[in-house]
């Protein structure tokens, strides 16, 4: 009997894990360790942080899921990896902290056979002074909790609005270096949404800020889409997106400080800047969760395991290169970390070998630029694939990898809707292919522009309603969910 240890419970690491469940049954062992006993689908966070969604909506506890599934689930925390065991275990294993109430605090070695790390990111708020809801001044949709802040803050600047005061708005990333724009875009445009619903859009003013050299880049080395028959730019799409809802934007911007009401930043021409706000939701930059790795006789290897920003180095090509040589061959495709065969890492936990997007520095040395985003349909398929190794690998029909993940051979769609009700809202919809652009193949614009379009529209808001129910239908194991879409 193997045992498979994963590491996280998120979309990639819940993803490896049900698919594990299906396709190995009883005769191995899957052991789930996450710190929370909820699932949530993060991506309607956004509804939750506006008042569209409850947080029942968007979670659920993982203990029943994983029980009937037949997989193993300790509510615990990952502390250290130990992929030689050590003087008294010859296995591998990882060191636990159990948060689940009943045994908090305690400590527990769990033996493996595979290890899949999905811890995914650190909120690294810290990363910027006064950011965030625990202890600074802006609100968060990254969970559902934040949300629930966000929504009781939003809702009191609508009261206010309605007896005739006048909000700014501020939305965007909160720091030089970070990721997940899109979930940013959204909930901006979520924001505009329910102003409008309450009648008080007259009275806010709303501002996006961001890290991205232009509006459009996402992280993603911006990008040129098919709209309505012809090519346009990332740029382009969003700044008439801005404009139609009366939107005002900054770009090339890094938050580097935030006071109650002002938020501080410095743009890439190196001159500083402050922005007022009365309600402010800002993205953290992320970072590892701060796993550390120990070889046989105790020596903490966690340099050779993990990049400097604390995620698990993987297959992918991480010699400095200029921004001219970067290749889609530079991204890993099977997850497997370099030293240790049966040690994997999928989503947000792995470490990218460089960005997508340009890196840019400020004449002071700020770089102000998005690191490349790995959230959504790349966390799933990545998840898939490295549960379908394991299987093959576990059943003795490989011996190395051969399902393949790239970023540099998969699209991404994102629909960025407002308002959750199926009659009354839009979407922005994109869709990108391949989400590293591929020169090689595509040579004009790094990307197949048969796949890789942009619309806005009332359709695209059905297909985020419906993918919501979808994915949590799918999540919690009901009939027929290996069918469904991942």
């Amino acid at each position: 009997m193997a045992r498979i240890v994963i590491l996280g419970a998120g979309l990639s690491g819940h993803t490896t894990a049900r698919y594990l469940s299906l396709w190995l049954g009883k005769k191995h062992r899957v052991t789930v360790v996450s710190p929370k006993p909820m699932w949530n689908w993060i991506p309607s966070n956004i509804w939750v942080g506006c008042g569209q969604m409850t947080v029942d909506q968007v979670t659920f506890p993982l203990a029943p899921i994983y029980h009937k599934a037949g997989v193993e689930f300790l509510q615990a925390r990952a502390l250290s990896t130990h992929p030689e065991g050590d003087a008294s275990q010859e296995r591998p294993f990882v060191r636990i902290e159990f948060t689940d109430p009943a045994r908090s605090g305690q400590t527990e070695d769990v033996d493996y056979d595979f290890l899949v790390n999905a811890t995914g990111p650190k909120l690294n708020f810290a990363g910027t002074p006064g950011l965030g809801p625990e202890g600074g001044y802006t609100v968060s949709v990254c969970t559902p909790e934040h949300a629930l802040e966000a929504n009781a803050q939003l809702q009191a600047c609508i009261q206010a609005m309605k007896k005739g005061e006048r909000r700014r708005f501020v939305v965007g990333t909160g720091h030089g270096m970070c990721t997940c724009q899109g979930a940013a875009f959204e909930y901006l445009y979520n924001i505009d949404h329910e102003l409008r619903q309450a009648g008080v859009r007259q009275l806010g003013d709303l501002t996006w800020i961001s890290n991205e050299y232009e509006l459009g880049d996402f992280g993603m080395g911006g990008v040129h889409i098919t709209r309505g028959g012809y090519i346009t730019s990332g740029k382009v799409f969003g700044e008439s997106l801005m404009a139609e809802r009366g939107i005002g934007w900054v770009t090339r911007a890094a938050v580097n400080k935030i006071e109650p009401g002002k938020m501080h930043y410095e743009t890439l021409d190196g001159t500083y800047h402050e922005l007022d706000f009365d309600f402010a939701m800002l993205i953290p930059p992320f970072a590892g969760v701060g796993l550390k790795a120990f070889d046989k006789a105790g020596a903490d290897i966690t340099s050779e395991v993990f990049a400097p920003n604390g995620f698990m180095k993987v297959d992918a090509d991480y010699k400095p290169k200029p921004y001219e040589d970067w290749s889609k061959h530079d991204w890993p495709r099977t997850y497997q970390t370099p030293k240790y065969k049966n040690v994997f890492a999928v989503g947000i936990a792995f470490a990218p070998p460089h960005p997508i997007s340009k890196v840019m520095l400020s004449p002071n040395g700020t770089q102000i630029s998005p690191t490349p985003p790995r959230t959504g349909m790349p966390s799933a398929a990545i998840g898939k694939a490295v549960a379908a190794n394991i299987r093959d690998l576990v059943k003795g029909k490989i011996k190395e990898p051969v399902y393949t993940a790239s970023m540099g051979e998969m699209g991404a769609a994102c629909v960025a809707s407002t308002g959750s009700d199926i009659f009354n809202g839009t979407a922005a919809t994109m869709t990108v292919f391949p989400v590293v652009p591929d020169y090689e193949t595509y040579p004009e614009y790094g990307r197949d522009m048969n796949l890789t379009f942009g619309e806005i529209g009332l359709a695209g808001h059905w297909m985020k309603w419906i993918l919501h129910y979808v994915f949590m239908y799918q999540a919690k194991l009901k009939p027929g969910w290996s069918i469904l879409p991942d």
